[in-house]
């Protein structure tokens, strides 16, 4: 199963794949030039096809639980003063993806989606420091009876494109379609201080799956 973010990419990635290697075998009468071309362009496909694969996810909804919103690995764990919404401390998870990472972002628990704005910006690394205040990104916010988590989707030195799909006064299932990044990037999760953190330091997390806070 492909994302829906992907399928304009991928016709065009097909037609182009086709297009190629009927010219080559066209106007190359040389064999192994033929299988090169084919190979190359190959490879390229597979590439596209795998970045936008949405498997699906069995996320054990719950409450009590905050669940991953990329797949990825952890690369921060700290306390932080959060500025644009809650102006105060909180405690940052953030989730680095690679390239050859599933990119759909999902929301981490149920509730009402308060607060969702999209910031223009630069395209600074996912993981420099001032990558989260300077580079694309966009904020959400969901709200519950027990909790109030906000998301950030950060774009990356590869990343061009920030889908965001969390719309304001709309309720949300966890584990549910939050958005999609294009070709690498960064999400970091703000949760209160005190929160049990459930993972460590350069683990490696499922969107929709891994549990990486109890409430």
């Amino acid at each position: 199963m492909f994302h829906k973010e992907g399928y304009k990419i991928i016709s065009v990635t097909l037609v182009l794949f086709l297009g190629i290697n009927v010219a080559s075998y066209v106007a190359i009468q040389n064999n192994e030039w033929q299988f090169e071309v084919f190979i190359t362009t190959l490879v390229f496909l597979i590439l596209i096809l795998q970045f936008f694969r949405n498997p699906k996810r069995k996320t054990e909804v719950s409450d009590n639980t905050v669940v991953a919103p990329v797949d990825g690995k952890v690369v921060v764990i700290e306390e932080v003063f959060e500025k644009e919404h809650f102006n105060d401390k909180r405690l940052q998870v953030s989730i680095f993806m690679s390239p050859i990472n599933v990119h759909v972002t999902r929301h981490p628990i149920n509730g009402e989606v308060v607060f969702s704005k999209y910031h223009p910006g630069k395209y600074l690394v996912a993981w420099h420091p001032k990558a989260s205040e300077e580079n694309e990104r966009t904020t959400v916010v969901v709200k519950n009876n027990l909790i109030e988590v906000l998301y950030r989707q950060i774009a990356g030195a590869l990343a061009k494109r920030i889908v965001n799909y969390a719309v304001e006064g709309e309720k949300v299932t966890q584990g549910s379609d939050s958005g999609f990044i294009k070709f690498g990037s960064r999400v970091d999760v703000y949760l209160p201080l005190g929160t049990k953190v459930n993972v460590d330091l350069n683990q490696k997390v499922k969107g929709g799956e891994s549990v990486i806070a109890n409430l």
